[in-house]
């Protein structure tokens, strides 16, 4: 005799679909979903994973192990790539009139680094203020785990929407129109150094001037975040500062060895 399935067996089912394909994703991809937010992540991969055609994660998974295009697709949907130049622009004019003529009293040639940096527009940001203010010697370090958006970085190659907030002294001076599009100048290319890399695995580099990760840790737990703000505080120099999200506060910053500088500005506490 036949017997319809429970609600709750149903679920469960679904639950250990997509666990098992965590596990599979993060052997395979080095990419641990775990560390976002399951219910936000979920959703958006199921929705990625119908609208493709796949009733389970199981089938879905050992199509984008075949498709490169599903591959870089899912990974694009898990990584959120969103990004805008001058992205809440007086934070970044905070970053101008305060911190950035500190930075250069400092050194004539700051480390800087620009976290998930998705398609670019945040270090060609900082690579814009830096040169107006005289510090184009500057390094200035940009990373994103997916090599689709850097290399869409790389090319430099913006729609209108990437640049409305860019004051009109930069865009003269940094930018060219193309038919519909907006390219970033040879200069601003050549400034900034793109590389890939895994903010949850990789060990940071050390001796930051600058580290800007904004609007990311906001989809992780509140563990994978405690674990970056260790690592962040520690790859900064005693005094660097760390420039965070405008949805990102950090609370209680002493116990990473940081302190609030401005808003969502952190700055390593000298020992």
């Amino acid at each position: 005799m036949l017997r319809l399935m429970s609600w709750g067996e149903v679920t469960g089912m679904e639950d250990m679909d997509y666990v098992l394909f965590t596990r599979k994703v993060k052997d395979t991809l080095s990419l641990d979903l775990s560390n976002y937010k399951e219910t936000q992540m979920k959703r958006r991969l199921t929705s990625l994973r119908l609208k493709r055609g796949f009733e389970t994660f199981a089938s879905y998974f050992d199509a984008i192990m075949k498709d490169p295009d599903l591959l870089s697709e899912f990974k694009d949907r898990v990584t959120i790539n969103v990004s805008e130049f001058w992205r809440n622009p007086n934070r970044w004019a905070a970053l101008e009139q305060k911190f950035i003529p500190e930075l250069l009293a400092r050194t004539p040639r700051p480390k800087c680094w620009s976290a998930a940096c998705s398609t670019g527009e945040e270090p060609y940001t900082l690579a814009m203020i830096l040169d107006q203010h005289g510090g184009s010697h500057a390094e200035i370090i940009a990373t994103d785990i997916d090599a689709t958006v850097l290399r869409k970085a790389q090319e430099g190659i913006y729609l209108d929407r990437s640049i409305r907030d860019v004051p009109p002294a930069y865009m003269s001076k940094y930018f060219t129109r193309q038919d519909q599009n907006y390219c970033i100048s040879d200069t601003l290319k050549r400034a900034v150094k793109f590389r890939q890399g895994n903010l949850l695995l990789d060990k940071f580099e050390k001796d930051f001037d600058l580290i800007i990760c904004r609007n990311v840790m906001i989809y992780f737990t509140e563990s994978a975040k405690h674990e970056l703000y260790h690592k962040f505080a520690e790859a900064l120099k005693p005094g660097g500062i760390l420039f965070v999200g405008s949805t990102e506060q950090i609370f209680s910053p002493g116990q990473y060895g940081l302190e609030a500088a401005d808003s969502f500005f952190y700055r390593k506490i000298s020992v």
